[in-house]
């Protein structure tokens, strides 16, 4: 076979007589590394040079008997090493071939380094391919290596030899060499990565990291973990972790028992004597099936339950007076209401309180002085009342307590009593001598059950008739509770006829994105148009459905309606948007509930994202079964929203084990976002622990530009209320909104 030599050795040669190079001569290398500067270049190339070594030992050990050098350069053509036959090895010495000679083809002519860093195949460069004579005699054979995940050229591997003993099996060998050496590289290279990540990971995440033996031996404790717990890393490596007050139970359960721990809530001080609250997870690790140590993280959360702590008592308390508010009370009488409706021989009675005149004095004296005077009253209140009563603000210069399991009627009558005198006495109020009297209603729980509104709705009659009465007084109620039940009853007649006579509607209200302006989703809120009463909300017969069991069969309604709705505007073209329908407590209990909803979206064609459904905060806090259900319903790929968010005693614990994609914050709070400083940081905390926890805000009982512009300015997501649209029939909806 003819020999023909490639064209880059012959552009080499032709590069040297171009620039007038002599080839009798011996070019020298012109640039030449001190001992320093090849020591340092050296140790920068410590690894490469560590695994070439290796496998050019290996070369020499295979080549024993034939005399080569074996040479290494770095990516600049820098001779880092050579080894092999001592007698070549001296000879080319005085051609200036040496560790620390650069050598590049303008330099030092055609020559193995160069031409081999070039190209990405192993080269061979033999007698005469070399432009200058002196190496006529000579066989060389190399190849560059490199990072071959980025192509990352790191240097050249090279062979000479006297040229009788050459042969292009040599070609193949350094091939198959600088193969293993890149294969190798990259494996360092891989392992090296690995372990930065790792490093990274336990240094630079929020967690603290603790790694043991299978012996209960700390192996790793990371820098958080020293943070979190206040102590060193050097005093902690070695130590048994058993021994720990804080984890050593649990770790001792994960060692022994193989058990794995998660979300465990653990409060302690530290080492430096703060108190910390951490979430804490342990599991063995296997290493081919056989447990060799146990891994451990603690989560900060204090600043998270600091806060929920904060919020649930600011949600229901009253920052002026320190009394229950509002919402603590109605949770509190609906509790009583139901211990009784349940059979349970309990007394219940309200008094309701309005000061009179009070109006007058923060008119004429300023509210700083009004607020003062309602802190006054507050004390002098709960001074009337015994250990079991319940005492709360209302708002404004409203108050009511709730009593239970007296003995006589007159306990009710003779705290009122006892209060109304309290008030002959004035209060002193920075100097100013105020005198203030109060108009009370007495009400008790009827021997047939009413709703806690109904309750509520007789107290503050019987309080407007003690105020007609010339005020300062106590009325209690006694008229209309038959009239008042006899027309329940006839209203639930009416309910189990409603669904047969196909007298329930659905009308649905816009949801806003706050950043677009455009529409996120509707709710559907149901209506019955009444044959006679007209057009009824659902809180006047939704209480009764649910106590005579036709809520379930309401329910499902609605969500057929819904879907078919849907299937309507898809059918019309109109713009795509979810619909969300309220679920009661006993729906969403229903086992069935995921599989009927699967099945009505199939029956109309409809996919999953029409749909979102909504369940009330309590029903998601109070029952076990809730996240199996919402599990079930995320798996088929309905929207999930916890309404009236925010009334209810909410667990971050819980919440976020919940798949939820919407928090609803209670209409309560959005009233007064503006005007009252507790609900503007309730909203604020509410909105910014949704999104900690990847969820999304729609507030609701939007009303004005103020109110929006809170929220927007707090980054809530979606906003709906009767600032944009009250709730509209289908017909308006598709007219206004989905043009």
């Amino acid at each position: 076979m003819t020999y023909t030599t490639p064209h880059y050795i012959t552009r080499s040669n032709e590069r040297c007589s171009e620039i007038g190079m002599d080839p009798h001569s011996i070019p020298y290398p012109k640039t030449v590394l001190s001992e320093v500067e090849l020591g340092n270049r050296r140790q920068e190339y410590q690894e490469i040079l560590d695994v070439v070594r290796f496998f050019f030992d290996k070369l020499l050990h295979s080549l024993k008997g034939t005399p080569i050098l074996v040479g290494v350069a770095d990516a600049e053509g820098y001779l880092l090493e050579i080894e092999g036959d001592a007698t070549i090895k001296s000879m080319i010495d005085q051609f200036g071939i040496a560790p620390g000679s650069r050598f590049s083809q303008d330099d030092t002519g055609t020559n193995v380094i160069s031409l081999s860093l070039e190209q990405k195949e192993a080269i061979s460069l033999v007698g005469t391919d070399h432009y200058h004579t002196f190496l006529h005699e000579v066989a060389c054979y190399g190849a560059s290596f490199h990072y071959i995940d980025e192509d990352d050229l790191l240097g050249s591997l090279s062979i000479m030899m006297p040229i009788h003993f050459k042969n292009e099996l040599f070609l193949t060998m350094i091939t198959q060499v600088v193969d293993s050496i890149e294969r190798e590289l990259l494996l360092r290279k891989r392992n090296r990565q690995l372990n930065i990540m790792n490093q990274i990971m336990l240094d630079r995440t929020q967690n603290g990291i603790v790694i043991t033996d299978e012996e209960g031996k700390t192996l790793e404790f990371n820098k958080f973990a020293e943070q979190l717990s206040g102590f060193k890393k050097e005093e902690v490596l070695g130590q048994d972790i058993r021994v720990s007050p804080i984890t050593g139970k649990y770790f001792e359960s994960v060692l022994e028992e193989e058990k794995i721990i998660t979300n465990e809530v653990l409060p302690f001080s530290n080492q430096n004597d703060e108190f910390l609250v951490c979430l804490f997870d342990a599991q063995p690790m296997y290493e081919k099936g056989r447990m060799i140590g146990a891994f451990g993280q603690f989560r900060d959360i204090s600043e998270q339950y600091s806060l929920q702590k904060k919020y649930n008592y600011l949600a229901f308390h009253d920052d002026l007076t320190e009394l229950p508010n509002r919402r603590y009370f109605m949770e509190e009488m609906e509790t009583v209401i139901q211990e009784i409706d349940e059979g349970k021989n309990i007394s219940a009675s309200l008094i309701f309180i309005d000061l009179d005149r009070f109006k007058i004095i923060n008119d004429n004296f300023g509210h700083s002085n009004g607020d003062r005077l309602l802190v006054e009253v507050s004390r002098r209140l709960k001074d009337c009342v015994g250990p079991e009563d319940f005492v709360a603000r209302m708002g404004g210069d409203e108050f009511i307590i709730l009593m239970k399991n007296f003995q006589q009627d007159s306990y009710a009558t003779s705290i009122a009593e006892r209060f109304l005198q309290k008030l002959h006495d004035p209060f002193l109020v920075e100097g100013n001598e105020f005198h203030t009297t109060a108009s009370v209603g007495i009400v008790y729980y009827p021997d047939t059950p009413i709703t806690a509104e109904t309750f509520m709705v007789f107290a503050d009659n019987a309080m407007y008739e003690a105020k007609e009465k010339g005020k300062n007084t106590y009325v209690v109620y006694n008229e209309g509770l038959l009239d008042e039940a006899m027309q329940e009853y006839k209203l639930e007649a009416d309910l189990r006829n409603a669904i047969d006579h196909k007298e329930f509607v659905l009308h649905y209200q816009p949801q806003i994105d706050n950043q677009t302006g455009e529409l996120a989703g509707l709710e559907a809120l149901i209506r019955w148009e009444h044959p006679k009463l007209g057009l009824l909300p659902p809180g006047a017969f939704i209480r009764l459905a649910e106590q005579n069991g036709l809520i379930t069969q309401i329910g499902e309604w609605v969500i057929e309606e819904a879907c078919r709705q849907q299937r309507e505007w898809h059918d019309q073209g109109r713009k795509n948007v979810t619909v969300s329908v309220n679920l009661s407590t006993q729906q969403f209990l229903n086992r069935n509930l995921t599989n009927f909803i699967e099945q009505t979206l199939q029956s109309h064609g409809g996919s999953p994202d029409w749909l979102g459904v909504e369940i009330t905060e309590y029903m998601a806090m109070e029952y076990e079964q809730s996240v199996q259900v919402l599990e079930e319903l995320k798996a088929l790929g309905v929207g999930l929203s916890i309404d009236d968010f925010g009334t209810g005693y909410s667990s971050l614990n819980h919440l976020k084990n919940f798949q939820i994609d919407f928090i609803k914050i209670d209409k309560s709070f959005i009233q007064e976002v503006t005007g009252d400083h507790n609900d503007a940081i309730i909203v604020e905390a509410i909105i910014t622990l949704a999104h900690n926890l990847e969820m999304k805000i729609i507030a609701e009982g939007v009303e004005t530009a103020d109110q929006l512009g809170f929220l927007a300015h707090h980054h809530c997501d979606i906003s709906q209320g009767y600032l944009f649209s009250r709730p509209l029939p289908p017909k308006e909806i598709t007219k206004e909104w989905l043009k």
